[in-house]
């Protein structure tokens, strides 16, 4: 599955990372997740999978488009990050 921008704007505030964070933990270059999140390039398949991995070694899963719920669009989950539960 392929990531949407919208799913790495939220699954970055859910971790609270910026564009640095994310560019320093999946090697992808931060104008390329600039560009991608404000919809001005779409990066190739591969870059969307490096800023995946490294998004879910974070924690984060995403979900699929009806996958929460019949009607629901694609989304982001934050799951037990090191065991312990996330705290609200």
């Amino acid at each position: 599955m392929l990531i949407t921008a919208g799913q790495c704007r939220a699954a970055r505030a859910m971790l609270g990372w910026s564009q640095d964070d994310l560019a320093a933990q999946s090697t992808v270059a931060k104008p390329t997740i600039a560009g991608f999140e404000s919809g001005r390039r779409q990066p190739y398949p591969r870059t969307l999978a490096d800023l995946r991995r490294a998004l879910e070694a974070a924690g984060v899963t995403f979900l699929a488009l009806g996958e929460a719920s019949p009607t629901g669009g694609p989304g982001v989950r934050l799951d037990a990050v090191g065991g312990e539960p996330v705290e609200d």
